[in-house]
């Protein structure tokens, strides 16, 4: 395989996947991210890896989909151009990886597009036969290795339990395994806001106290992987909504 500045494809996917999880969870910069997953995606068109190639694509897509959830953050709606960038790229990695028969990547891209309609255009309904195809093959994510991809499918399954198909008792079993995958992976950065989801769930589901322990630790663990201010605050104020509420029913 040909080498450029000393790392293949799939190393420089790695790199840019590491530059993604920071970025997303710390620094909020997406411009090294985007830059390796671009650079990657280069070389394994040239060098005719196609995995590679799916893995820099999708990583791309993910990238967009961060900046355009930072932009929801900030109180404005990406652009019908965003959204519509990011959902091509997500659709290229699916058609690669279906093509290539790979369970575990074709998991991770049906997620991807999933969160096009789930989060940027509010649309459940679209979203979900996508999360089901991939909740479908989430033990081939795991099998890959990837155990923070599973960790994600089951979250977005937790949500929709949550707000959509509201069943508290189901939101709370994904987010509890959802958690525990992050905690098997052992990442500081992803696990407070799986404490989070998983808080909101037992609140939802009465469990108060629960909820209150989780969201404690939460924050403890938030300030300390010294994460972006917005998710400290999510934190923050979920806690004192929980408090709030166990304080009422007391």
């Amino acid at each position: 395989m040909t080498i450029r500045s000393g790392r293949t494809a799939r190393q420089l996917c790695v790199a840019a996947d590491e530059a993604l999880t920071e970025a997303a969870f710390r620094t909020g910069d997406f411009t090294g991210a985007e830059s390796l997953f671009g650079e990657a995606c280069a070389l394994a068109e040239q060098d005719g890896d196609r995995e590679a190639e799916a893995l820099a694509v999708g990583g791309l897509g993910m990238t967009h989909h961060y900046r355009n959830i930072a932009k929801l953050l900030s109180g404005r709606t990406p652009a019908d151009a965003d959204v519509a960038a990011e959902e091509e790229l997500m659709r290229r990695s699916l058609t690669i990886w279906e093509e290539i028969g790979d369970a575990a990547g074709t998991a991770r891209a049906l997620f991807g597009v999933g969160l096009v309609f789930q989060v940027l255009r509010r649309d459940w309904a679209a979203a979900m036969p996508y999360f089901w195809r991939s909740f479908g093959l989430a033990e081939a994510v795991e099998e890959s290795g990837d155990l923070y991809g599973r960790s994600e499918i089951h979250r977005h399954l937790g949500f929709y339990h949550l707000v959509e198909d509201v069943r508290p008792a189901e939101a709370v079993r994904q987010l509890e395994y959802s958690l525990a995958l992050r905690e098997k992976l052992g990442d500081p950065r992803r696990i407070p806001s799986a404490l989070v989801a998983l808080g909101e769930a037992e609140m939802a589901a009465g469990n108060l106290e629960r909820a209150v322990e989780l969201l404690s630790r939460a924050l403890t663990l938030a300030r300390q992987a010294d994460l972006q201010p917005w998710r400290i605050q999510d934190a923050e104020q979920t806690l004192r909504e929980a408090a709030a509420a166990l304080s009422a029913a007391t």
